[in-house]
């Protein structure tokens, strides 16, 4: 290949990977970036556009440029008896995702069949959907079943009080409705593998961004069953085998010991964190752990009562479990540290006839 042809393709790659950012002035981007005219860019941006890897729309002076995928594929199967989900990524996915870097095939295939496998073993549905969207800067895959709804099911086995109490719990791992079948791992590591991780049930989204942010979002329109949705960067460095390593405390472990939990999904709307009953709900389960990091963002203050449940009372029970605040503002740690300094100020005497006694 030329220098002609290289370059080429430096710029269209470039162009690429920028034109979602940058959808009505990426030609402009262009022109700075390879110090060329805005015409020269344009023909590259035409060529594009033959190719099929973008489209245009508006007139001339409102003209957006979008990317196309590359590929676009949906599969429809019965939720009965004899569906498999190695076959429907061995047949039907991994094909589509020839020349693609390993770890990212590897992380597609651990997601994708996870969330089948949720949906085959628990969405109490009839049919499931696969689809695969890929563009030069992103691969994209959803599971869509019609069953009962992902919130609902663990509202209803955890006799929670309600669906949104759910996303709490499942942002914390190790949570299953089959726990004899099932370790409750799939849907936490596999929101970390991936970029972007959401789920949408009913009028609920919970989602996940790399490298550690959750959110929560009430939807308008109720939607019925579970749809996940899964993107990762073809470029993506991040491996499985990583992310495994990231949640077990022991450098190397094979244990899930190691959790994040994001700290605001305790709360409903925008309440204030100031209640035992809402530490409890947060601490739920936790003793499943070693290590938890209690991700502060989004919260701007804790009462009392709530820190002295979390880093007081919790800790004095569970003295195994190592709770770590993170992402905390200053008006936070001064309740935290003035919490444990009452901990320990109660901490009993060391008995008469020790070094601590005399």
């Amino acid at each position: 290949m030329g220098k002609r042809e290289d370059h080429n393709d430096e710029v269209r790659g470039y162009i690429l990977e920028n034109v979602r950012a940058h959808p009505k002035d990426i030609s402009k981007l262009v022109a700075q970036q390879f110090h060329v005219s805005r015409e020269a860019a344009l023909k590259h941006v035409r060529a594009l556009i033959q190719q099929r890897a973008l489209a245009v729309s508006g007139s001339t002076r409102d003209r957006s440029y979008e990317l196309l995928p590359t590929v676009d594929e949906t599969w429809h199967f019965s939720l009965g008896e004899g569906l498999e989900e190695d076959k429907v990524w061995r047949t039907h996915v991994a094909p589509l995702l020839e020349g693609v870097r390993k770890n990212v095939i590897d992380i597609c295939q651990y997601g994708l069949t996870e969330m089948l496998n949720n949906a085959v073993e628990h969405s109490e549905g009839q049919a499931v959907s696969v689809d695969v969207e890929i563009w030069p800067d992103l691969i994209e895959l959803t599971v869509y079943d019609d069953g009962v709804g992902i919130f609902n099911k663990i509202q209803r086995a955890y006799g929670l009080d309600d669906p949104l109490h759910a996303i709490l719990e499942l942002s914390k791992g190790k949570l299953s409705t089959d726990s004899g079948r099932h370790t409750g791992e799939g849907v936490f590591f596999t929101s970390r593998m991936f970029d972007f991780f959401s789920i949408l049930s009913d009028r609920i989204r919970f989602g996940h961004k790399a490298p550690d942010f959750d959110a929560m979002l009430e939807d308008a329109e109720p939607m019925r069953g579970t749809a996940v949705f899964m993107e990762i960067s073809p470029k993506a460095d991040r491996t499985a085998a990583g992310v495994f390593d990231r949640f077990s405390v022991e450098p190397g472990g094979f244990g899930f010991d190691r959790t994040i939990v994001p700290v605001s999904l305790a709360r409903y709307g925008n309440e204030n964190l100031i209640s035992r009953s809402q530490a409890r709900r947060l601490l739920a389960r936790l003793d499943r752990f070693k290590e938890v990091r209690l991700d502060f963002r989004k919260v701007d203050m804790i009462g009392q009562a709530f820190a002295d449940e979390v880093f007081r009372v919790f800790p004095s029970q569970h003295p195994d479990v190592h709770l770590i605040p993170i992402e905390a503002n200053e008006q936070i740690l001064k309740m935290i540290a003035r919490t444990q300094a009452n901990a320990e100020q109660e901490q009993p005497a060391p008995p008469k006839g020790t070094d601590g006694g005399r």
